[in-house]
């Protein structure tokens, strides 16, 4: 059987080519009974849209933003040159993306940008960003104007229409217990866990699982309430330190933030001649020479170039009103130890 086209799509569902084409591009004029013998003939005939050449017959142009915090660090550095990487690949397929930067620390910038983007120059945004309510209202309001959108690496799942690009963290979280409780071994102490900030849903569900499996299979450790550096040296340096002095059962150390360079730095200033166990989030420059110097002992990370190229899928799936594969856009967990680091990523990166 031959690859099923539009007039298959309306012969079977007995309508003109007119409004089988009204349906596929989610445009009115249609009545709700038409549209459904529509859609029942696209799932009987199995039928998948050549969106390329849909989009090459109506000289369709996708216009794409991702919004990222203004941090300067090494995972959105990444993101950055991924995204401008993914801009020059595909410009043959008529799609252009763009950055944004706004400080992820002020919800109202944040909304505000969002509430800033116009369908007359925007088709979808992958929006980067603590879930506030702020944020939350904001992209829920990209509905009525048409811009599809995706939550990128911070979920956002009250906002029902952002479709969630990023890891489990909760099962982020259990991994991470799961690999310092084997590496501590028998031991028995404390364990420090410390973020950017618990305000961050990304933090919190990886808190979640990770006491969850603490207290599932290390009963013998016991873990501190979670240290917020809210991204200051000088504030990192003297939580860390009086951490590490005032509690010398310490064992393990528990990283959940991206962004670890100032916590890191707070923690070798130390000089304890001690041995931590240290896991940690995201593989950048920094993570990858702590795991080949051994201060750290794991990193659990997502690819930055599936995530970008993933958010760019499904916001053209989403404008086009396609569906798309859950199986093909699914961020894996991964562990990298430095037994198994990659030896392109320095270059890559």
């Amino acid at each position: 059987m031959g690859k099923k086209t539009t007039k298959d799509l309306a012969k079977a569902a007995g309508v003109s080519l007119a409004t089988v084409d009204r349906v596929l591009n989610g445009r009115g004029g249609v009545r709700q009974a038409t549209a459904e013998r529509v859609t029942a003939a696209i799932k009987e005939l199995n039928y998948v849209r050549d969106i390329s050449a849909a989009n090459l017959a109506r000289s369709k142009e996708y216009k794409l933003v991702f919004l990222l915090p203004d941090h300067d660090d090494e995972l959105t550095e990444m993101i950055h040159i991924t995204i401008n990487e993914a801009n020059l690949s595909m410009a043959h397929e008529r799609t252009t993306v763009s950055i944004i930067r706004v400080p992820a620390n002020d919800p109202h910038r944040v909304a505000q940008e969002i509430d800033g983007l116009s369908a007359d120059n925007v088709d979808g945004v992958a929006i980067m960003a603590p879930e506030t309510a702020q944020v939350r209202d904001a992209i829920l309001r990209l509905d009525s104007r048409d811009i599809a959108v995706v939550a990128f690496i911070s979920n956002q799942p009250n906002a029902q229409n952002a479709h969630f690009v990023g890891i489990n963290n909760e099962a982020a979280g259990r991994t991470a217990g799961q690999l310092l409780a084997r590496f501590i071994g028998e031991r028995q102490g404390t364990v420090l866990a410390v973020t950017e900030t618990m305000q961050s849903r990304d933090s919190l569900e990886r808190r979640l699982g990770f006491d969850a499996i603490m207290a599932k299979y290390a009963p013998r450790l016991r873990v501190h309430p979670s240290m917020e550096t809210y991204a200051d040296e000088a504030r990192t340096a003297k939580i860390v330190a009086a951490a590490l002095h005032n509690n010398p059962e310490i064992v393990g150390i528990y990283l959940m933030s991206h962004d670890i360079s100032e916590t890191m730095q707070a923690i070798e200033a130390q000089r304890i001649p001690q041995k931590y166990v240290i896991i940690g989030h995201e593989l950048t420059k920094h993570t990858r020479a702590r795991l080949v110097d051994g201060t750290m002992d794991a990193i659990i990370t997502q690819d930055v170039g599936h995530l970008v190229y993933n958010s760019i899928r499904v916001l053209k799936a989403r404008i086009t009103r396609i569906g798309v594969l859950a199986s093909q856009e699914r961020i894996r967990i991964e562990i990298i130890l430095r037994e198994n680091l990659p030896e392109d990523f320095q270059t890559s990166c």
